[in-house]
């Protein structure tokens, strides 16, 4: 059976980032992938946001990752011709009643190290974004956009110029622990199966994340995922022109997401979107009959849309660990040694602010490999 160093389950954004970032040391490895490209779940349907790291608690693997890794994505965006831009966004308060959370959410950010923010009155406001309502806002100038095929197709590059691999339409069958780590069978569309010995396997495998851990025999619930869908709707009719930067609302206190929010993006267009519902199946249907809810959720503060301008778009599903109207759960990001799985390494519930946070995760996960 043949020996290899390094098996990274998933060719998302995160597990391109750790199989680029651990190729750097180590040249035996190779992701098992799958569908038949990479990014094709979460990556690749999502506001493709680079996000300042304002809404998570201080001192979170989401806070921190968000942030060291808003920097890092920057500078791999730079240094890779990624296209990106740095257009800065608006969090705004619509009603009295929400001035106090804008608060909050601008301590938080401080908190967090996002030492940029500034807080904006009406006027201010008008002056940033003239077509845009509300009362108050908090100014985030280092949010910005990207181009995420590019990002993952960088990414991959520099990961197989190095001598890794992506099997693509692969399905992982089986993990078994043996005495030099772990014997991995793979499938591939033929139904022909192939074994190696693993020394290292991380586990990037997003929405199936939990059901990888439960092959390795972790049945521990606090593990288990529970999927939020959210549906993007486009605006057409030249809207787009009347913003200059990302305006999203103060988001609801038990919501699993940040609000509908408007998004440009590299093309030049703009996108409402993601709403949040949690689902027990995956599908990448989106209802057009939520046109007039999404409008009714924007007009307040986008007066200038009209229900009309908008269009289905995409969606994507968010792979969560916290459940409806559950607290915040952090990423987890887990070596197994404790469960007698040594050399073993979870990555499970990397939703927003996933993206973002890929290149710091990776050196996280690296860190973690140093030691093993």
């Amino acid at each position: 059976m043949e020996e290899i160093g390094v098996v990274v389950i998933g060719a998302g954004v995160v597990g391109l980032a750790v199989a680029n970032e651990l190729s750097k040391t180590c040249s035996d490895m190779f992701i098992v992938e799958r569908h038949d490209s990479f990014g094709q779940e979460t990556s690749s349907r999502n506001s493709e946001v680079i996000h300042a790291g304002i809404y998570y608690p201080p001192g979170t693997l989401k806070a921190k990752t968000c942030v060291d890794g808003k920097d890092l994505l920057y500078k791999f965006c730079q240094s890779h011709n990624v296209e990106h831009k740095k257009i800065g966004k608006l969090i705004v308060a619509i009603e009295e009643n929400e001035l106090s959370e804008l608060q909050k959410l601008l301590q938080n950010g401080h908190a967090n190290g996002v030492e940029d923010l500034v807080f904006l009155g009406k006027d201010e406001i008008a002056k940033r974004e003239p077509y845009i309502k509300a009362l108050a806002a908090i100014c985030s100038p280092s949010t910005g956009i990207l181009d995420t095929h590019s990002y993952m197709a960088a990414l991959a590059k520099e990961f197989t110029s190095r001598g890794g691999g992506i099997v693509y339409n692969t399905q992982l069958i089986a993990i078994e622990k043996n005495h030099g780590g772990f014997k991995i069978i793979i499938e591939d569309t033929r139904n022909e199966r192939a074994c190696y010995n693993a020394r290292v396997v991380v586990n990037c495998a997003g929405l199936e994340s939990d059901k990888v851990a439960r092959m390795a025999d972790i049945n521990d619930d606090s593990y288990r995922l529970k999927f939020s869908k959210g549906d993007y709707f486009r605006v057409h009719n030249g809207k787009a022109r009347f913003l200059k930067g990302l305006v999203y609302p103060v988001p609801g206190r038990h919501a699993a997401g940040l609000g509908v929010h408007a998004t440009l993006d590299i093309a030049g267009g703009l996108k409402l979107g993601p709403d949040d519902a949690y689902v027990d199946t995956i599908d990448y249907v989106v209802d057009a009959r939520k046109r007039s809810v999404f409008h009714k959720s924007v007009k307040n503060f986008l007066p200038f849309i009209e229900e009309q301008d908008l269009e289905p778009d995409t969606c994507g599903i968010r792979p969560k660990l916290q459940g409806r109207c559950e607290g915040f759960r952090d990423f987890l990001i887990k070596e197994e040694s404790d469960r007698g799985l040594p050399r073993l390494i979870n990555l499970i519930g990397i939703e927003s602010p996933g993206l973002t946070a890929s290149l710091a995760i990776a050196k996280l996960v690296k860190n973690i490999c140093v030691k093993l």
